[in-house]
């Protein structure tokens, strides 16, 4: 009896300490409970995520005879958020139907368009007719702009794209499940078997903390609401959220916000969060076209971000991508053999470099316009849509033309570093900087940024080169002839070789050493690249190989105000009449060059440089449309004559390069060389601006031809073989310019008594040679007397004003065809001998020859093609 009576005092007394500690565990739970009932309604009541802005891009033009399919276009539709016809929910964005040879076209209310449709028809691979309501013919269509990225979350570079749960993949949703929580769909939130496990672990190891065994619920309550602190306490807190977030959603919202919320890696500067982001990232894709094996790497890095980063541990992430398809497997998710044939795909993931997809510069550029138009506080938290300039496709071949530049530039930099011993081991001397890149492509008539690279690599500086300050160089050089140019067309004849007479392409200059004045009695004694000076030159031959001091004895005939004057109206802002302002001292960036360009390229007209298009609403309304800024700045005739000296720059001068390498296309470019490196060049269709440049300003030492000249024929080669920019044109002569053809030998019209070799050249109308090359109204000595100046020529009749027995130049090459490229040759029309010397040969003075039959360098060190044989000229073809 009293063994019994024991037992039951010792049962009540448990029974006691049972109760009181449900008691205790209650009013524990109870206090946590209503506590965070008031955080998490506190927190309920604000949007879960930033509704942050979304960067479009432009629309894509479809015109007829495109290359295009009805497929690529359906596929672009549903990037751009269109639903297909008999979908279970219509997009608001719009609908379309698509067949073998045609796609019909709806928009939707919140289109960036007006809901008028068109249908394309596609034909051979081409597309053959758009037409639009009401069966009429269209010229081209515009298809829905592209989500470019959403703008990060304040300064915390946090990056995610929102997705709905009936977007995600059905394989996506089974992989997560199945790796972290395959009871999800079943359980009220908590796992207990898996609670107690963790707690046992916490305390075993004490403050080494290792929690297991949460659900997804778990996860997104601790994301949420708490501190990555790992306590025993904030479990029990975890769990209280937990059934507060079960309370209040069901299953499918609940992961919803588990998939828009989760951590999943790093890509450069910023964090990746959700698998909206985490599959434009390390895919390139919208995440509803994930494979199974993608879902399942997504998945499977859920544990260990970094450590499963496919990138940086390749090998580690397919084995954890296999163990998701296994355990998928074992719930019942996907067959065996869906397993194997996922487990024996490859990685196929996107390119690293996030300046490609997401042009990270661009975005913070036009980040900062926004900043400046519409405040600081308010335009990233509405869920704004801002549509740009940008050209994806364009922007993609911009990166790769820098990516591939990059690595030529640090050859040439390794290089200058290297030296051989004598015992022949190769050692490096010097500290090796290697320079930063930035490219700018515009359209000429629009003046749209369509791709912008900021800089090598947005991850390692986010420094935005392209708006950048600094001293542009020879790139500037035009804007002297341009000037020299408008005083022709004002009737101002300049003194040049000691005759007054109106500039021409082939007027002479000196390229002597000199010594300039300028305001009173200030001195500027410029050289020579490597002090090489080539006398009297005409000036196509001037520009073509950017002698220094004939191109500033030009400016000081112009006037040097008149050329800074002209360069400020182009943009150049920081332009001031002195003599070096003709080599380019003055800076301005990239961004600004390109802008400034267009007056060569649009006819005189400068056109800003522009970014937004148009800030709507999240559902589409117009906030704001952006319309670019244009003035006249030359006449048409001057931004024709100046752009045909540059075609002859791209032909036979420091430019040839671009043509080597394989860049055949009409076009007129500038060399630039300073402690930067520039090239700046233009077609029909597109400017772009390539620099070189250290952030300290050291001289990279580095040449324009040599280092610029290849990033920008890489990007052209790649942007002419693109539909919308295949079309480049010869460049049109505007009324009151006259193109004539002229011997070689003596500048004068060619007549059926010159030898063949001829070149076009374009003159302001009534400056051209009226003479013949017969020499029956020139100078009448034998080549002998010129060659060596004997001869009276004084009493012969004077050749026409600019006009000089100097070969200047040689033929455009022929145009390139629209969709292939290639160039079409014929006898008459020969590219110029490609021959060219290395840097690495000896630079010697000019003697008595050299002098004789032109050539020699400046500070633009690449040189032009030579001539097959010797003449008194520049090169021939």
């Amino acid at each position: 009896m009293g063994s019994g009576k024991l037992q039951r005092s010792l049962l009540m007394a448990s029974a006691a300490v049972v109760a009181l500690g449900l008691l205790v565990g209650g009013l524990v739970f109870g206090y946590y409970w209503f506590k965070y009932k008031h955080i998490v309604d506190e927190r309920l009541t604000q949007p879960l995520f930033e509704n942050t802005a979304k960067i479009y891009a432009a629309p894509r033009e479809v015109r007829p005879g495109q290359r295009l399919s009805a497929h690529s276009v359906a596929q672009e539709l549903r990037n751009g958020g269109y639903s297909e016809d008999g979908a279970a929910s219509q997009s608001p964005m719009g609908h379309f139907s698509e067949s073998a040879d045609s796609i019909e076209i709806h928009p939707g209310p919140e289109s960036y368009h007006s809901e008028d449709g068109a249908t394309i028809s596609f034909e051979n691979g081409k597309v053959s007719q758009i037409t639009g309501d009401g069966n009429v013919n269209l010229n081209a269509y515009e298809l829905e702009p592209l989500l470019i990225t959403g703008l990060s979350e304040d300064k915390s570079r946090t990056k995610r794209r929102l997705v709905d749960y009936d977007e995600l993949p059905q394989n996506l949703v089974h992989a997560v499940v199945s790796i972290e929580d395959h009871r999800f769909f079943q359980h009220g939130g908590v796992d207990y078997i898996g609670v107690l496990r963790a707690i046992r672990n916490d305390l075993t190891h004490r403050h080494n903390y290792t929690e297991g065994g949460s659900t997804l619920t778990m996860q997104l309550a601790r994301g949420f609401f708490l501190t990555p602190e790992k306590r025993i306490k904030r479990k029990l807190i975890e769990i209280v959220i937990t059934y507060q977030l079960e309370s209040r959603f069901n299953k499918q919202k609940i992961f919803q916000l588990y998939a828009n919320e989760i951590p999943l890696g790093q890509q450069g500067s910023f964090a990746i969060n959700g698998f909206g982001e985490a599959a434009r990232a390390y895919f390139n894709k919208d995440v509803r076209q994930l494979d199974l094996a993608e879902c399942a790497l997504l998945a499977g890095m859920i544990q260990s971000p970094s450590r499963l980063n496919p990138y940086r541990h390749a090998e580690r992430a397919m084995t954890r991508r296999n163990l998701v398809l296994d355990t998928m497997v074992e719930t019942g998710s996907i067959t065996k053999a869906q397993a194997e044939a996922a487990k024996a795909e490859p990685l196929k993931l996107a390119p690293t470099n996030v300046n490609a997809g997401e042009a990270p510069y661009f975005v913070d550029l036009v980040r900062e316009q926004l900043t400046q138009k519409l405040g600081e506080n308010s335009f990233n938290r509405e869920g704004l849509r801002i549509y740009t300039s940008l050209d994806p496709e364009l922007q993609h071949a911009a990166t790769q033309a820098v990516e591939v530049g990059s690595k030529l530039v640090d050859e040439l930099v390794l290089k200058q570093h290297t030296r051989k011993e004598k015992d022949g081991t190769i050692t490096t001397t010097g500290e090796i900087s290697y320079p930063q890149i930035s490219l700018v492509a515009l359209n000429p008539h629009t003046g749209q940024v369509l791709a912008l690279v900021g800089g090598r690599n947005y991850g390692i500086s986010q420094l935005n080169h392209a708006v950048a300050k600094r001293p542009t160089g020879s790139i500037f050089k035009p804007f002297v002839y341009a000037s020299a140019f408008n005083s022709a067309v004002a009737g101002t004849k300049l003194d040049s070789d000691g005759t007054d007479a109106l500039f021409t392409p082939v007027t002479m200059l000196n390229d002597e050493q000199t010594t300039f004045t300028y305001a009173g009695d200030q001195e500027y004694n410029p050289k020579n690249y490597k002090d090489e000076y080539h006398g009297e030159v005409t000036a196509t031959y001037a520009l073509a190989h950017s002698l220094n001091n004939a191109t500033i004895s030009l400016a000081q005939m112009v006037g040097f105000g008149n050329v800074a004057s002209l360069a400020r109206s182009a943009g150049i802002r920081s332009a001031q009449g002195t003599p070096s302002v003709a080599l380019g001292t003055y800076s301005a960036s990239p961004l600004d060059m390109a802008g400034a360009y267009t007056v060569f390229a649009n006819g005189g007209i400068k056109i800003d440089p522009w970014l937004l298009a148009s800030v709507r609403s999240a559902s589409g309304d117009v906030l704001n449309d952006y319309t670019p800024t244009s003035k006249p700045v030359l006449d048409p005739r001057v931004a024709y004559l100046t752009t045909s000296m540059m075609e002859g720059v791209m032909n036979f001068g420091y430019g040839y390069a671009v043509r080597q390498r394989g860049f055949l296309a009409p076009a007129a470019g500038k060399t630039g060389t300073s402690n930067d490196a520039w090239f700046a060049g233009y077609t029909s269709n597109l400017i772009c601006i390539v620099w070189i440049g250290n952030d300290d300003y050291k001289d990279v030492k580095l040449q324009g031809a040599v280092a610029a000249a290849p990033i920008w024929a890489e990007f052209m080669k790649a942007a002419v073989k693109l539909p919308q920019y295949s079309d480049t044109r010869e460049f049109v002569p505007p009324t009151g310019v006259t193109v004539v053809q002229l011997d070689k030998e003596t500048n004068l019209l060619a007549d059926a008594s010159c030898p063949s070799k001829t070149y076009n050249a374009a003159f302001l109308q009534g400056t051209e040679p009226t003479d013949t090359c017969d020499h029956l109204n020139g100078d009448q000595r034998s080549i002998f007397q010129k060659l060596f100046g004997l001869g009276d020529k004084s009493t012969m009749p004077a050749l026409p004003p600019g006009t000089h027995p100097t070969v200047v130049g040689q033929p455009a090459l022929p145009a390139q065809t629209a969709q292939t490229g290639q160039v079409q040759t014929s006898a008459s029309a020969q590219s110029p001998n490609p021959a060219v010397a290395e840097d690495s040969q000896p630079k010697k003075k000019k003697g008595f020859f050299s002098r004789l039959f032109g050539g020699g360098k400046n500070e633009d060190k690449k040189p032009a093609p030579q001539p097959t044989q010797p003449q008194p000229s520049a090169p021939q073809q």
